[in-house]
């Protein structure tokens, strides 16, 4: 059968495809052939018509049963019942090559119905019913500090336009941003879709996410592990001042409350959490020199647990 007299191939769908299906392909087919969309291709003008006609039998689904019994054609007119050339040809002058079980013959108002799904919306430049413009999706990579504390960014779109996307402080890897109206265009008035936006944040080199707290390795030198005192760390907001206890080792965790991921309507305000790591740099002879005669009053053995296991 001609695609021209079978809805289900001009949409490209199955006999037995869902109405999900049948909606989805006629956004599809009637996104590419709009008449907004190419101006002056006459092609593209009757496709879009023959889609329209298919979307709007197939849709309904009364429409649809009674096509694929056959008691309707593609127009959604009663078909006609098999007969001879010459039963049309010998009739009643008013009832030649009229419809079946009519008295009268085709007039202005049949025509009219047939056609003007198929043609006088293809001058409207729309589907018979207003459809909504496609969601459309968008990845907008960020730092790590701007997920954090929050930021406003910049996206370009492939069709020229750019979108200020505000960046919610705290916002998570992966997190999907719905823009209302911002996605693809809507036919014959219809509102447009949403543009989806999904957040990707880049690895920071010092601070890791753990929830809504922050965990920073933090190196010390020998000095300040052995005598402690105050030093100045880095935070998402800004560097704070932290009191690094005398003789702490490497490993030794210190919490610095509410330097963490900001507050949000799910969730308090986190904390960081500074891991201390001595770091020795490189020799020095005149700490290696005091460290050959240096003998401790408490003399210690830092692997004196692993040994006690073997």
């Amino acid at each position: 059968m001609d695609s021209v007299h079978d809805p289900y191939k001009t949409l490209g769908v199955a006999k037995d495809a869902s109405q999900d299906d049948i909606r989805r392909a006629y956004r599809k087919l009637a996104k590419a052939h709009h008449p907004d969309l190419n101006p002056g291709n006459t092609r593209a003008e009757d496709l879009f018509k023959k889609i329209s006609a298919a979307n709007g039998l197939l849709s309904d689904p009364d429409k649809r049963a009674r096509f694929d019994r056959g008691e309707i054609d593609v127009t959604g007119q009663e078909r006609s019942p098999q007969s001879s050339y010459r039963e049309h040809a010998e009739g009643d002058s008013g009832r030649r090559y009229g419809r079946a079980g009519g008295a009268q013959g085709w007039d202005g108002e049949d025509f009219s119905d047939i056609f003007g799904t198929m043609f006088n919306q293809g001058r409207r430049s729309g589907p018979a019913y207003p459809a909504r413009g496609d969601d459309e999706r968008y990845s907008l990579t960020t730092d790590f500090l701007d997920a954090i504390n929050g930021a406003t960014r910049r996206l370009s779109l492939p069709d020229g336009r750019t979108l200020d996307v505000k960046i919610p402080a705290g916002a998570l890897d992966g997190l999907v941003m719905r823009l209302k109206g911002q996605g693809g265009r809507g036919l014959s008035d219809g509102p447009p879709g949403d543009a989806l936006i999904e957040i990707r944040v880049l690895p920071h080199p010092f601070f890791e996410r753990d929830g809504q707290d922050i965990r920073l390795v933090l190196p010390v030198s020998v000095s300040e592990a052995v005598l402690g005192g105050n030093i100045e760390v880095r935070t998402p907001k800004g560097p704070v001042s932290m009191r690094i206890p005398a003789g702490s080792d490497s490993g030794t965790e210190l919490r610095l409350r509410g330097r963490g991921v900001p507050a949000t309507k799910s969730h308090l305000v986190g904390d960081l959490y500074a891991t201390l790591r001595v770091f020795v740099g490189s020799p020095d002879p005149a700490l290696a020199d005091f460290l050959r005669e240096w003998t401790p009053e408490k003399p210690s053995y830092p692997r004196r647990a692993m040994e006690a296991m073997t």
